[in-house]
């Protein structure tokens, strides 16, 4: 009777409309809302600064800096504690914070300051996804993350989308106290997410003999140093973490980073900044959505990546050479949908081997080993463009797309 209960509780908490999911939906939209919300318009707002393309690469980047940082010490923190809501909260009210900073009268010192704490704030992002695992089965990872990746992206193409019209209808600034608003309410929301106790995280799956030596018996501390081996021994996870560095260098150093101001520079106003960011996010959710549930199941998960990384080299690589919006906006279409072809799939391989306990560790250490892309790929590409204009940065970009998809013929990722 108890077994019953179970597998129908098990089966209700899968349900995409149940409460616990629509709640977890709100909170990860205004999360990413929040963060993303000024990102179009960031490199433009930057340059109206005053600021030349090496600071401007680098407050970019910087926001995967602070996440490179704190990501694994957050996860491992969070194992610890056998806790995921209360970091969501503190997230959300760190993302708020940044919104603040960016309106700070100067030159770089606010924004720096602004990027730094939303890095913060996107390093709670590890416990945001283990949590969400957590409401699925062990057997149904690339559904959960291929859910969760669609959310994600829709809240940062509600963000994106508004950036433009909001900057026209009041300023630069008028997006950061829309920021403020959205991270306040998600505050809120984020309160009422629900948390399954710890011992129901433990029975979520069955760990393996090898795995029988984290359990809740041994001392706290002496359970994380056997987790934290584990997952540094993990040869899967390493190599699902250097190839999503790669996947986030193209990513910020296109829509999260130079894009938009190739497409200011091609006469791109508040409008038409948002019908490219559109042009982007939407092929980008949608694939996203599919990606996991369809796509992977019947090609196989290393296909679809060598594919999406492929596509996303030759997008990445015509962005500099489109003579127009236009021209622009179809590039866009491509490599968004490119792109989602491979992050639902590397997100959910850097958890699917540990048990639900191990989760925010692994997931801390494959969220930090990315951030250096996000770090890396624009900081590097405005250095770049500092000497050879944005073309260079985008080139750049395309040729970490062909390293990710050489790297990517690794038959591991099929197992």
């Amino acid at each position: 009777m108890q077994h019953t209960s179970e597998l129908l509780q098990t089966q209700e908490s899968v349900h995409p409309f149940s409460r616990r999911h629509l709640i977890f939906a709100a909170a990860t939209i205004l999360y990413w809302s929040t963060l993303y919300i000024y990102v179009p318009i960031l490199s433009p707002y930057l340059q109206d600064r005053g600021l030349s393309m090496g600071w401007i690469g680098f407050i970019l980047g910087s926001y995967g800096l602070t996440q490179v940082i704190t990501r694994l010490p957050l996860g491992m923190y969070s194992d610890v504690m056998s806790r995921r809501k209360p970091f969501l909260i503190a997230g959300m009210i760190a993302g708020l914070i940044s919104c603040i900073f960016f309106m700070f009268p100067g030159t770089w010192g606010g924004p720096l300051a602004g990027r730094l704490m939303a890095g913060l704030c996107a390093a709670t992002w590890v416990p945001f996804t283990v949590l969400y695992a957590s409401y699925y089965p062990t057997n149904q990872t690339h559904q959960a993350m291929g859910t969760l990746s669609f959310l994600t992206i829709f809240g940062q193409l509600a963000g994106m989308s508004a950036s433009g019209w909001l900057s026209s209808l009041g300023g630069w600034n008028y997006a950061f106290l829309c920021g403020i608003g959205i991270a306040a309410v998600g505050t809120i929301v984020a309160s009422f997410i629900y948390e399954p106790k710890s011992v129901t995280l433990s029975q979520a799956s069955k760990p393996s003999a090898e795995n029988l030596v984290t359990n809740t018996q041994a001392p706290p501390v002496s359970r994380q140093k056997t987790v934290l081996k584990r997952v540094l021994r993990s040869s899967m996870l390493w190599k699902v973490s250097i190839l999503s560095l790669f996947a986030h260098g193209i990513l910020f150093i296109t829509m999260f980073g130079f894009t938009p101001l190739q497409a200011t520079e091609l006469g791109a106003k508040g409008a038409q900044l948002t019908g490219i960011v559109i042009a982007f996010m939407v092929p980008h959710a949608l694939v996203s959505l599919w990606t996991g549930r369809y796509l992977a199941p019947r090609f196989g998960t290393r296909k679809i990546m060598i594919i999406g990384f492929i596509a996303a080299t030759i997008f990445t690589a015509a962005i500099p050479f489109s003579p127009n919006l236009y021209w622009l906006a179809v590039t866009q279409i491509f490599n968004g949908a490119a792109q989602a072809l491979y992050f639902p799939l590397l997100l959910s391989l850097a958890i699917r081997n540990f048990a639900p306990t191990e989760r925010a560790t692994a997931m801390g250490l494959y969220q930090a080993v990315y951030s250096m892309g996000m770090f890396l790929g624009p900081y590097i590409a405005g250095a770049l463009n500092s000497f050879g204009g944005l073309k260079i940065g985008f080139l750049f970009g395309s040729v970490l797309g062909l390293i990710a998809a050489f790297l990517s013929t690794n038959k591991e990722l099929d197992s």
